[in-house]
């Protein structure tokens, strides 16, 4: 599956830097709203340290890597969800990514214009996540309106959707997000169809000042930030936007040094992306052999004829067997003919769940 991820925030929080440090990019940063009107987008290759160890062993003609796509929205405003700022453009840019990277000012810089005069986290990210909600109230009273009417037919599907609608409308219309309304699984099928704001993952992103960008520098913002993030089931992590953007320019031995400087155990693209995949329940797969070395995205938890469909639809329609190694066993035993010899390799059916780290070579017929 493709990694999609939209990057939000008010004006002037560092949404652009962040972006263009991600993206090895040059989108401009000016010290003004809505500097950035059309989304940028950039895509970028999967930091993945095993397909390194993976080349290796197989010497492939070529490695490659799962990717992840960043979209640079412009800033978001009170009032977005009634068109102020382009909001109802912004908006719908949103609607098209898997997760939203929520990137909030955490520092203070006379220079840097604040657009309520004041650094406040939390008020913040309010302001961005009431607008979300208001425009997906207007979506669900849509919803609501066209439901109705086809739920009048008779038939139980339609009269379902409907019913969940009316409900879900209330429960948004009382300042909840859709993301908190249910756990059943059939519910939240059709939840995902009306593509609402509030119903997505967000990781909250602190972008703090250089002062604070230690990880073992407490920071009064920062904590504050983690703490909302807790309490609505999404992910906080720090980074320094401005930083961010220089170590991409450097070499990997320079990097390597601006990292212990600064007391930082990685680069804040890894961390992010490690992040989105945790929020995301994501895992990674590989394919091997000597034509080509290839990291695969998959949701946790799918099966190995689902797994093989990311490849191609006809390794799903006519998926026979996966033979699976374990990414350790291959390492460890330092040939795929060594790990076949151990007796390691696995040839398993239909129902096998794919882990995390799994070479696989699927056996197919069309």
């Amino acid at each position: 599956m493709s990694l999609r991820c939209g990057i939000i925030g008010l004006p002037n929080v560092g949404k652009s830097t962040l972006f263009n440090a991600l993206t090895s990019s040059k989108v401009p940063t000016e010290n003004y709203p809505f500097c950035t009107i059309d989304p940028h987008v950039g895509v970028v290759k999967l930091p993945d340290q095993r397909l390194g160890s993976l080349k290796e062993i197989y010497n492939p003609n070529i490695v490659t890597h799962s990717t992840i796509e960043f979209t640079d929205i412009a800033g978001l405003v009170k009032g977005a969800s009634k068109g102020e700022g382009l909001g109802n453009q912004f908006l719908g840019q949103i609607r098209q990514v898997n997760t939203i990277i929520h990137v909030v000012r955490c520092f203070e810089d006379k220079n840097i214009t604040h657009v309520s005069g004041k650094v406040d986290p939390i008020g913040d990210a309010e302001t961005i996540e009431t607008e979300l909600l208001l425009a997906d109230i207007q979506t669900l009273e849509k919803q609501y309106r066209k439901t109705e009417k086809i739920a009048k037919s008779g038939d139980k599907n339609n009269q379902l959707k409907f019913s969940l609608v009316s409900a879900l409308l209330d429960h948004c219309n009382n300042g909840n997000k859709a993301k908190t309304y249910t756990e059943d699984i059939e519910e939240i099928e059709i939840i995902k169809k009306l593509n609402l704001l509030t119903f997505k993952p967000i990781l909250y992103v602190a972008n703090v000042g250089e002062s604070d960008v230690s990880e073992n520098e407490a920071s009064y913002f920062k904590n504050k930030l983690s703490e909302y993030a807790k309490k609505s089931d999404n992910i906080s992590i720090t980074l320094c936007s401005k930083l961010e953007q220089e170590i991409a320019l450097l070499s990997e031995d320079e990097k390597d040094i601006f990292l212990k400087e600064y007391e930082l155990s990685e680069q804040g693209l890894n961390k992010l992306i490690k992040s989105a995949f945790s929020l995301l329940e994501l895992e990674t797969f590989f394919t091997a052999g000597p034509k080509e070395v290839r990291s695969w995205t998959i949701k946790k938890g799918t099966i190995a004829p689902i797994a093989a469909g990311t490849i191609h639809t006809d390794f799903q329609r006519g998926f026979i067997k996966a033979e699976v190694i374990k990414y350790n066993d291959i390492i460890e035993l330092g040939s795929e003919k060594a790990v076949k010899e151990a007796g390691l390799a696995k040839l398993q059916g239909k129902e096998y769940i794919v882990r995390d780290g799994d070479c696989i070579y699927f056996h197919f017929n069309v």
